[in-house]
């Protein structure tokens, strides 16, 4: 997987540059020498964090139901109102 240096200046002069270079591998983008941000394809990029899980996934989780859960009981929503 190649990896790519742009400098900042770069990188605004040819965004479609570091676009087609980030389906290959990381783009990294530097501020006056040192690297600042990352450019990823989105492929790249949820293979890193992984597939996200829904509440009903979650729910389903072998072990879940015990777990306990006891939210504190809420006295006072909202003030009075005063109408007169």
């Amino acid at each position: 997987m190649p990896i790519t240096t742009l400098s900042s200046r770069e990188f605004n002069q040819d965004t479609s540059k570091a676009k087609k270079a980030a389906k290959a591998g990381p783009v990294f983008i530097t501020d006056r020498g040192r690297p600042a941000h990352v450019l990823l394809s989105i492929e790249t990029y949820q293979s890193l964090v992984g597939p996200s899980a829904s509440i009903v996934d979650l729910l389903a989780t072998p072990g879940a139901e015990t777990i306990r859960f006891a939210p504190p009981r809420v006295r006072k929503l909202a003030k009075p109102v005063d109408l007169t």
